[in-house]
């Protein structure tokens, strides 16, 4: 399954599901994730998938080495996981740009009226320290305007699904009381659910861009035909620190 923003040219990005792909076994089939132990084959040949459905190769694509930073970076040329980033920037009409998730909330945005587009990896963590507000900071600076950016937030891990402990919960309560509006009590007394999209969404929001796309898919469940970080956890899948299969989303002018 895939999914595309309705607030996006369809036929200039994709926020793309697990199927589709050549990998076998628990990373079938369109894993993107080269620190997994996946065949470096099955790996190429998942990116080519994906590139082509832009008419391009994996050369032009920009592909980043994420963590859980707020670093955004801008890019004038391809590149291949050289750079340390969470977030991305491009002008190159050339440059299919884009970021792997499994849980954490994928964000895509546009300006096409000023030919600037943009990518971040966004897990609370990420969120927390500014990687939206980052990413969107550096369209500014590249001739990007509020009015203009439409943004998606593409499938994550939805609330019903992300229970935290309290210590995750004050922690953004810390960088924000106005936070507590993102977290429900679980009912066990001890853990809380946690709206991972709904609080990329306001941030969006908060910096000027009303034009958003935000599809509540959520992740976790295997029926929905995403990879799951926390599910793969649960199901003791997870062999490995890295190990695990991740999607891909992605965008170009």
């Amino acid at each position: 399954m895939s999914w595309a923003a309705h607030n996006l040219k369809k036929e200039k990005h994709c926020f793309f599901g697990a199927a589709g792909g050549v990998s076998a076994g628990k990373y079938a089939a369109l894993n993107t994730n080269l620190s997994s132990r996946d065949k470096p084959e099955n790996l190429r040949h998942n990116f080519e998938i994906i590139a082509a459905k832009f008419n391009k190769t994996p050369e032009n694509m920009v592909t980043i080495r994420q963590g859980i930073t707020a670093e955004a970076v801008y890019a004038k040329e391809p590149t291949w996981f050289k750079i340390y980033a969470d977030g991305a920037v491009t002008t190159n009409p050339e440059i299919l740009l884009g970021i792997k998730t499994a849980d954490c909330a994928p964000v895509l945005l546009a300006d096409y009226e000023h030919g600037v587009i943009g990518a971040a990896h966004a897990g609370w963590r990420g969120a927390c320290k500014g990687i939206v507000q980052n990413v969107v900071k550096l369209m500014f600076e590249h001739g990007a305007r509020p009015e203009n950016i439409a943004a998606a937030i593409g499938p994550c891990i939805q609330q019903a699904s992300f229970a935290v402990k309290d210590d995750m919960r004050q922690e953004l309560l810390q960088a924000s009381a106005a936070n507590e509006q993102y977290f429900t009590a679980d009912g066990d007394g001890v853990h809380y659910n946690f709206d991972l999209s709904g609080y990329v969404e306001a941030q969006l929001k908060n910096i000027g861009i009303q034009n958003i796309a935000n599809c509540r898919i959520d992740t976790y469940p295997s029926q929905n035909g995403y990879f799951s970080y926390r599910r793969n956890t649960h199901l003791n899948l997870i062999d490995a620190p890295k190990d695990y299969p991740t999607q891909y989303s992605c965008i170009c002018l």
